[in-house]
Order: structure tokens, then C-alpha cells, then sequence
């Protein structure tokens, strides 16, 4: 009598979280952008050197900067059809500051966090 292995589920672990937002920040300039992680493309960015943004915003580092980089990156998010992204931060990045206020505009412009 053969008895037949059983049938392994698919993988899923790549699935879960495929969109991850990752932000960079330099003393002159904030980044975000959220990359797609099963095939390693950027599926949406935001700068605060894109010359359209430079001329809108006093500085480009301080914490209105990264909240209008967030509100950006929201809206290309959803045109996009993202809906949701998983939040990886560097070790030395914490929920506060210039991280909180990305988070926090891109939440509001309807984008969850997973």
C-alpha cells in the first residue's frame, strides 16, 4: 500500500506583505517609496527634489516637507490601485518626527498599513 504525501500549500509568505514602504532621509531632502518585494520594483516614489515640489515647499527637510511627500505618495499609491503597505523602518528610524508625519498622510489619504 503507497500512501500519498500530502499536498503542500502554496506559498504565501511572498503574498502577504508585497508592498513595502521604505523613506530616506538626508539633511537636505526626504524620499519614500514603495517597492513591490516578490518582483523588486518600485511600484510608486516621492522626493522632495522633484523640481514640481521644490517651488511648493519652504524648506525640503523639515516635517511639512515628509507630510507632503506622504500626501504625494498617497495619491500616486491609489492611482496606482494600491490600497495597502507594510511599514519597514531602518534601526535607527522611530515613530516620531519627520517618520510620523509620512505615515500619518499617507494613512489619510486612504492607504492602510498592513
Amino acid at each position: 500500500m503507497v500512501i500519498a504525501s500530502p499536498v503542500q500549500p502554496p506559498r504565501i509568505i511572498k503574498f502577504l506583505k508585497p508592498y513595502v514602504l521604505k523613506m530616506h532621509f538626508t539633511n537636505k531632502y526626504v524620499s519614500a517609496q514603495v517597492v513591490h518585494s516578490p518582483t523588486a520594483t518600485v511600484a510608486s516614489s516621492a522626493s522632495s527634489q522633484e523640481k514640481a515640489l521644490r517651488s511648493s515647499l519652504e524648506t525640503t527637510r523639515d516635517v511639512a516637507a515628509a507630510a507632503k511627500i506622504g500626501k504625494l505618495l498617497g495619491e500616486r499609491l491609489l492611482m496606482k490601485d494600491v490600497r495597502a503597505v507594510h511599514v519597514q523602518l531602518k534601526k535607527e528610524q522611530k515613530y516620531h518626527g519627520k517618520v510620523k508625519a509620512v505615515i500619518d498622510s499617507l494613512v489619510e489619504t486612504g492607504v492602510k498599513l498592513l
